[in-house]
């Protein structure tokens, strides 16, 4: 007789999800769902809006990576209203958004995926958790709290909000940077560099190698690949042309006005989410594991998949030993952790570049903007993702139509695709409890959706 085993909600995520795999009547998995059930309804929220109200409405999409709406909603305006920002604006923009991006590999990593590593995959659910961690091991996870609070407090101190920004506004940024707090905020990034540089050499002597088999089978599946690159083929999570990599490493990279020539959104009756797909192969959509048609993954995985290289020194030395291991394009999917801190050490590297660079405290931080019809696609790399914005206004600067592809929606055929294979490598003939359940949710959490 066949059941369903259902699995609500999936712990240890950044949002609502939930999985429910199908047994036949042996006892192995005949299919598997994972039904997400976030609101798709910003794209509607925002009609009729003045498009410079837009980027302070669409940071509360969420709650761990509003900078990144933020961002990709004021670039989508400037394109709507023919606007070019200030360097020291750009600037200024792309530093918040590169701190947040550090702070929330430190919430991934010690947060939500160390306890399945710290106290192992099979540990009983009561001890299998943030606390868990915190008790095992008090004086990283102090440090790991104390290091992300460091990064929040820089952008609560000098844009005013560490949630929820308004900070950067059409045409640039709201304030210059003084002196000052260049000064102020240097020695701490350093710091927090510091301790990315940490993080990745504890995990590589201390996590990974204890769990190479389960990342070699775990929720492992073939797919492309998305992700920023810049006009030297350098990864870059703030701009530039976009990537879709085949699984064999071939690629097409284009502006990402034109996504639309190159994605396609696919929908399911099982889900409310989005299925982006790549149209570009003109193979369609199938999120069948064995034979799937345009699906491809984005995230930190994605992202030093499709990138040549990394543009600071210490984030490319950890790329080429990452490589030397797994090759190009890596496919393991629990790797993501491990991509996740090589872009940690980048995000803290771009950050010093950044305050280092004299343009930044340049006073003239926003340009004039004038509200017109107009059409622009803001694009940025979030930590879950390509974030695209695209919005069009009319003659008064109000929104007429808008569309958005956020972070995880790029992922959600691929973690689909993952959890059934995880369920249908380790459900056998009926035999399930809590440490198999668990290593199939591990499949999700690994893209930290």
């Amino acid at each position: 007789m066949s059941r369903v085993i259902n699995i609500a909600p999936i712990t240890r995520i950044e949002g609502h999800a939930s999985i429910a795999i199908k047994l036949d009547a042996k006892g192995n998995v005949a299919d598997s769902k994972v039904h997400y059930q976030s609101l798709r309804g910003f794209e509607k929220f925002i009609e009729g809006k003045p498009a410079e109200e837009v980027p302070r409405i669409v940071n509360r999409i969420c709650g761990i990576c509003p900078w990144h709406h933020h961002t990709a909603s004021n670039k989508a305006v400037d394109l709507c209203f023919g606007v070019t920002v200030t360097p020291a604006g750009r600037k200024l923009r792309e530093l918040m958004q590169i701190i947040s991006h550090g702070e929330d590999k430190i919430l991934n990593f010690f947060f939500l995926a160390a306890p399945d590593f710290v106290m192992g995959p099979d540990a009983d659910y009561g001890v299998r958790n943030v606390i868990g961690v915190a008790k095992a091991a008090p004086e990283l996870a102090t440090k790991a709290v104390q290091m992300r609070y460091k990064a929040k407090m820089i952008l609560e101190k000098f844009s005013g909000k560490a949630i929820h920004p308004h900070a950067a506004v059409a045409g640039g940024f709201c304030k210059p940077l003084l002196e000052a707090e260049r000064q102020e905020f240097l020695p701490q990034i350093r710091e927090l560099l510091d301790f990315s540089l940490f993080t990745l050499g504890f995990a590589k002597a201390e996590v990974f190698p204890k769990y190479l088999d389960a990342v070699k089978v775990l929720g492992v599946i073939n797919t492309g690949f998305i992700g920023t690159v810049d006009e030297q083929g350098a990864l870059n999570v703030f701009g530039g042309n976009l990537r879709i990599m085949k699984p064999d490493g071939t690629f097409v990279e284009f502006d990402p006005q034109n996504y639309t020539d190159y994605i396609g959104e696919a929908v399911t009756p099982f889900s409310y989410g989005k299925y982006p797909y790549a149209k570009c192969w003109n193979e369609g959509f199938s999120l069948d594991i064995d034979n799937p048609k345009g699906i491809y993954r984005a995230n930190c995985l994605a992202r030093i998949n499709v990138a040549d290289k990394m543009a600071t020194p210490r984030a490319q030395a950890e790329l080429e030993e990452f490589r030397a291991a797994f090759g190009r394009p890596a496919q393991l999917t629990l790797l993501y952790h491990w991509a996740r801190l090589i872009e940690d050490v980048y995000a803290y590297e771009r950050a010093i570049e950044l305050l280092e660079d004299p343009e930044i405290t340049d006073t003239n931080v926003r340009a004039k903007v004038e509200p017109k019809a107009g059409r622009g696609v803001g694009c940025v790399e979030a930590p879950r993702g390509t974030l695209i914005h695209d919005y069009s206004t009319d003659d008064k600067g109000l929104i007429t139509r808008a569309n958005l592809i956020v972070g995880t929606t790029h992922n959600l055929g691929p973690i689909h695709m993952s959890v059934h294979q995880a369920a249908r490598a380790l459900i056998k003939d009926g035999e399930v409890n809590e440490g198999i359940l668990n290593k199939i949710e591990m499949a999700v959490r690994a893209y930290d959706p």
